[in-house]
């Protein structure tokens, strides 16, 4: 099996996630917190989601380990689950990564702990809690680590000095929701650069942003950095004047985040365009992130030639009853239908 750097040299990378949206929509997590406990409490709904994604093309299945960091289990009470949780996503994801033709991704993320005002007493806090859950994932036999949904760039540059200290590839993303710059100031071009420099294998963005709203700033990103670059957007239909999802209102006028998103939602059709776009751009690796699921991954590796293996199920509307290319006569009232 070839490793995350020769796969970028050879194609774009697919990969997938929206664990934590579209598990939660399948009653298995709760909005709010978004803990990651269904690695424990419902283990074969996670297996499952990562089959999906898989079938859809995927050939990244990072383990669910988002939010699974020591803060987040200390606010839900399971603190003491905390490496059961972390080995156990690990587990799953390499069980299903083993069906096909895949990579094992560990996964840390934004802590909520990391202060710019207190950059190295609140940074040693991240550091340790960052090791905490590398050092499960290599332990666990993962191939490469990503640090996404980053908002600050000392943040990320913590969790890639971590992932280095193990020595696995790294993949480090931003995703601040609030504008084209991070928390603590630096352009999203330029935080990538600066990760480049700090020895990043592939920079970019994550969540936060649609289609529409991310391809701009990664266009720039391309520009500023020569190593790989990563796109995986939100998959909701934010504007110019509402950029991220967290930013998006109903016709009333009321906040739609995180959870009446779904008029927002894009279509395979929107993802598969998205696929086409940033891969024209130099996008190395890519994918869908919050909100996204496996029939938006498998329009996106139809779009980019591939043929996965749920590609077998793919729309074939010349069959339809009443759309298809033989209607009966007595069918086409039923589509409203007219000569």
């Amino acid at each position: 099996m070839t490793g995350l750097r020769e796969r970028l040299d050879r194609d774009v990378v697919l990969s997938a996630e929206g664990y934590l949206f579209e598990l939660e929509r399948r009653g298995y997590v709760k909005s709010g917190p978004f803990v990651p406990e269904a690695v424990l409490d419902f283990p074969d709904a996670v297996r499952e989601l990562h089959r999906e994604f898989l079938r859809a093309g995927a050939e990244v299945m990072v383990a669910f380990t988002y939010y699974g960091h020591r803060e987040k289990l200390r606010m839900i009470g399971r603190e003491q689950d905390l490496e059961p949780l972390n080995r156990n996503a690990l587990r799953i994801a390499k069980e299903v990564a083993a069906e096909g033709d895949a990579l094992v991704a560990g996964n840390i993320c934004n802590t909520w702990v990391y202060d710019p005002d207190a950059p190295e007493s609140s940074g040693e806090v991240v550091r340790e809690m960052y090791r905490e859950q590398v050092g499960w994932a290599v332990e666990e036999g993962a191939d490469f680590i990503i640090s996404e949904t980053n908002d600050y760039v000392g943040e990320a540059l913590i969790g890639l000095e971590v992932i280095q200290e193990f020595g696995l590839p790294s993949l480090v993303s931003f995703a601040s929701s609030s504008s084209d710059r991070t928390i603590d100031g630096y352009d999203l071009d330029e935080a990538c650069k600066r990760l480049e420099d700090e020895g990043a294998d592939v920079v970019g963005l994550n969540c936060s942003r649609g289609p529409e709203t991310m391809l701009p700033i990664l266009d720039r990103i391309r520009t500023a950095v020569s190593c790989a670059v990563a796109a995986q957007p939100a998959p909701y239909r934010t504007t110019p004047e509402q950029p991220t999802m967290q930013a998006l209102r109903d016709a009333d006028g009321a906040r739609v985040f995180p959870l009446a998103l779904d008029p927002f939602l894009c279509t395979r059709f929107d993802l598969a365009d998205f696929a086409i776009s940033a891969r024209d751009l130099g996008v190395n690796y890519m994918g869908v992130c919050c909100g996204g699921a496996p029939h938006h991954v498998r329009s996106m590796a139809e779009a980019l030639g591939r043929n996965a293996p749920a590609s077998r199920y793919s729309p074939d509307l010349s069959l339809h009853p009443i759309l298809g290319d033989h209607v009966q006569e007595k069918e086409k009232k039923f589509a409203n239908w007219k000569d």
